[in-house]
């Protein structure tokens, strides 16, 4: 992604992080300066409820992979399916080592 950025300049990113989706996203900023670009978080503020809403608003899919459980993706190799067992979200993928870094565009 820093390739692209570089290559195409653009003046902000923004991102799908949610403050719900972990603890230390709680004070993240809507809006911030990072490698001299705005950062802009958009959903920032959104619940689980609320892209539940706009999915349903607009018609749109969830992803094929939440209908068998899946409620969070990380790699390939270490992402599973929720359980009874999981304590957070966050322990379906990268066995709740390490987080991803949400989405850009």
């Amino acid at each position: 992604m820093k390739n692209a950025l570089n290559l195409k300049g653009p003046k902000a990113v923004l991102s799908g992080l949610r403050r719900q989706q972990i603890q230390h996203r709680a004070k993240l900023p809507r809006i911030s300066n990072q490698s001299n670009r705005y950062k802009v978080l958009r959903i920032i503020d959104w619940s689980n409820r609320d892209v539940h809403r706009y999915l349903l608003k607009h018609n749109l899919p969830y992803h094929p992979l939440f209908e068998q459980g899946y409620v969070t993706i990380g790699d390939w190799h270490s992402s599973r399916p929720i359980t009874a067992d999981d304590k957070i979200e966050r322990d379906t993928s990268f066995k709740g080592l390490k987080q991803e870094c949400g989405l850009h565009l």
